[in-house]
């Protein structure tokens, strides 16, 4: 029997079976399609993303020889949003097709001796109280056992319906198109984006175009796409059609936005579009997706291994649900701002409300707020009764060891275990078998950890205890405290040298 089935080997998926494989997980990804998605609908990475694939030492080869952007947009208004008022090392997107970095995952899964089948169709869930079954659409009814299974297997995920979990929200009532094309005329290009049409050179020669024309905004998106629609639909809207011609790839989508009522139900979870789906403004969904699969993995693998304590795994649910619903109402907001521009009686009043929103984003706090949303680094799991940094994304410091070693805080938790920083430079006389302890020499500064003593980080980088107690002995109590709350039963005596 399977510790975990996941099933979707997208992005989420992907990413969810390494941080499984990473912590010793028997895990296997099922797959219903034969071959990776050759199209790529989402083209970015936002700084958060790329942070979680540095706190795994892989991020450089998404970063190798692509274009980064240190700014991004809201529902395409002049003013753009600004990631350089974070601490961090990656404030900019990138830009990175889909197929790549689900290209980029599965050698990584491969690295990690992960299998993935493909052309296995999941039909239904069957509860055995012990395990799930999984049962997949071949002549045969095979089936695999697996003590949880998680799916995240998309909008119309048969992992979401076969456990019943409820996916509420609103239908599609607009839509967009793109094309990807060989052939373009390049001095129109300038001209079609003054008027609201989003153009992307994609790094295999192409060019995207994505855009939606008033009399084409409410046809299905199950309605095919024709080269002389995107045509007529530029000339509409700019005048001419850029000499668009040798289409790769024409899609519709739409604005359905739906959130499941449970991101869990017993063992079996949801992640990724299988959660949440949205128009996709500010290209946040895949983006949203891996940062699921981050927070579930390493508490799934502790709940396998015998060392979560009670409730963690539902922690899950509490923290990445509400990043979903912010995730759902801003991009309903944007899809409201860009919808109402294509309606000619709304016209003069949209114009005015888009531009009442560009000089919003003026302000530096509005700016920061919604930039930190679009990029995840604002993401918090807030413990209400708890120090304002527990909770926190932690910020990747320079680090000194004894050995006269300079790293970063990024650099230690390529293991996928907790890490406690004591910044006294005491060495700790006790840790706990999944946690990594250095002794540090020197730190760099950060204003926001001024009178920080310690810091407890989770796998996935956020702060889990702050110690802030002068008195050592207070805040070795605080600390074994905070080790018994998130690491159970398996905090264990060691000598005061251990380093991993």
């Amino acid at each position: 029997m399977l510790d975990v089935a996941v099933i979707g080997a997208g992005p989420t998926g992907l990413m969810l079976a390494s941080e499984l494989a990473l912590a010793g997980v028997d895990v296997e990804v099922y797959e219903r399609r034969r071959e990776p998605q050759k199209q790529s609908r989402a083209l970015t990475l936002h700084p958060r993303s790329i942070e979680i694939m540095d706190l795994r030492g892989y991020a450089d080869r998404f970063l190798a020889n692509r274009t980064t952007f240190p700014s991004w947009h809201f529902a395409g208004l002049d003013t753009r949003l600004d990631f350089s008022g974070f601490s961090s090392r990656h404030p900019y997107t990138l830009s990175i097709p889909q197929s790549e970095t689900e290209t980029l995952l599965s050698e990584r899964v491969s690295q990690l001796g992960v299998p993935v089948h493909r052309d296995r169709e999941v039909t239904r869930l069957h509860d055995g109280r012990e395990s799930m079954e999984v049962v997949f659409a071949d002549r045969a009814q095979t089936s695999v056992h697996a003590r949880y299974v998680v799916g995240c297997d998309g909008s119309r995920s048969a992992v979401r319906k076969s456990a019943s979990i409820t996916f509420d929200g609103t239908d599609e009532t607009f839509t967009g198109i793109l094309g990807d094309f060989a052939s373009v005329d390049s001095n129109s290009i300038a001209h079609a984006r003054s008027h609201g049409v989003l153009v992307v050179p994609l790094e295999n020669g192409l060019t995207r175009f994505v855009l939606s024309a008033p009399d084409r905004m409410r046809v299905s998106s199950s309605e095919p796409v024709t080269v002389e629609e995107v045509r007529q639909a530029l000339i509409s809207l700019c005048g001419n059609d850029c000499g668009v011609a040798d289409a790769h790839w024409l899609s519709r989508f739409g604005n359905a936005t739906r959130l499941a009522g449970q991101y869990r139900s017993g063992r079996v979870f949801l992640a990724g579009d299988a959660a949440h789906i949205h128009f996709p403004a500010a290209g946040q969904g895949l983006n949203a997706g891996l940062q699921d699969a981050f927070n579930l993995g390493w508490k799934l693998a502790a709940e396998i291994h015998g060392w979560a304590p009670t409730g963690l795994l539902d922690t899950y649910q509490h923290e990445r649900r509400q990043v979903g619903q912010m995730l759902t109402d801003n991009t309903q907001v944007q899809t409201l701002l860009l919808e109402l521009a294509l309606i000619p009686q709304y016209a003069p009043p949209l114009a005015a409300l888009r531009s009442l929103f560009d000089r919003m984003l003026n302000s530096r706090e509005i700016n920061h707020q919604l930039a930190g949303e679009i990029s995840g680094l604002s993401t918090t799991y807030i413990d209400p009764a708890g120090d304002p940094l527990v909770g926190q994304r932690v910020i990747d410091l320079t680090l000194s060891t004894p050995d006269g070693s300079v790293t970063r805080v990024a650099d230690l938790m390529h293991s996928g275990r907790f890490l406690l920083l004591d910044f006294t430079g005491a060495q700790s006389d006790e840790c706990a078998d999944h946690v990594t302890t250095p002794v540090l020499t020197d730190f760099e500064r950060h204003p926001e950890y001024e009178a920080v003593h310690e810091i407890l980080i989770r796998p996935d980088g956020h702060i889990a205890w702050v110690g802030r107690a002068a008195d050592p002995i207070m805040r070795r109590r605080e600390r074994r405290r905070a080790l018994s709350d998130w690491i159970g039963q398996s905090r264990t005596e060691v000598s005061p040298d251990h380093l991993t």
